[in-house]
C-alpha cells in the first residue's frame, strides 16, 4: 500500500524548492502525493500560480482559501485560524500519513498545527533558518517543534534545530 503525502504550497517560490522533491516522489512510486495549494497560488492578483504546479503534471487535490486581504496582525491572525480549520477538514477527510511543509509563511504554520493536533506527522524543510527581527523566526521555530523530521538546507541550521531540542537523528542537513 502506497503511503499517503502531502504537501502544502502557497507561493511560486516555495513551489519552485518543492519540485525535485515531488519529482522524486512521483517516480519512487511508493507514494501517493496530495497537493494542497493555499495563500498566493489561489490569488488572481499573484496569476492563481497553482495552474503552474498543475501544467508540471502534479495536480492540485485541493485548494485552502485562507489569505485575506488585510495584512495587519488581525488580518493574519484570522488568516491562520481559518487556515487551521481548513486543513483540519482537508486531512479529516484525507487521513495522509505525512504532511510535508517548507519554512516560515504563516500558511505553513496553519497546516503544521492542524497535521500536528491530527497527529500527522510532519516533516519541515528549511527549518534553523534565521531572519532577525521578524514574525518568520518564530513561525519556523513553532514549525520546528511541530515536525517530527527536519530537512536543513546547512550544517548549522541542522545544530539550530537540534538547539531547540529536536533529536538529532530526526535531523538532516540535506543542502539547498
Amino acid at each position: 500500500m502506497k503511503k499517503k503525502v502531502c504537501i502544502v504550497t502557497g507561493t511560486r517560490a516555495e513551489y519552485g524548492l518543492f519540485y525535485p522533491l515531488l519529482k522524486r516522489l512521483k517516480s519512487a512510486n511508493e507514494f501517493e502525493i496530495r497537493i494542497i495549494a493555499t495563500g498566493m497560488h489561489l490569488s488572481p492578483e499573484f496569476g492563481h500560480t497553482y495552474k503552474e504546479i498543475e501544467g508540471d503534471g502534479f495536480p492540485v487535490d485541493e485548494k485552502v482559501e485562507m489569505l485575506l486581504s488585510s495584512d495587519t496582525e488581525t488580518g493574519i491572525s484570522k488568516s491562520i485560524g481559518i487556515g487551521i480549520i481548513s486543513f483540519a477538514e482537508v486531512f479529516g477527510r484525507s487521513k495522509p500519513d505525512l504532511l510535508i511543509v517548507l519554512g516560515d509563511r504563516f500558511e505553513t504554520f496553519a497546516a503544521a498545527v492542524a497535521a500536528f493536533i491530527a497527529r500527522i506527522p510532519v516533516a519541515h524543510l528549511h527549518g534553523g533558518e534565521v531572519t532577525d527581527g521578524v514574525i518568520d523566526d518564530s513561525l519556523r521555530h513553532s514549525i520546528t517543534k511541530m515536525a517530527y523530521l527536519h530537512f536543513t538546507s546547512a550544517e548549522k541550521y541542522r545544530q539550530r534545530v537540534i538547539q531547540l531540542g529536536e533529536s538529532p537523528d530526526r535531523v538532516f542537513n540535506v543542502g539547498a
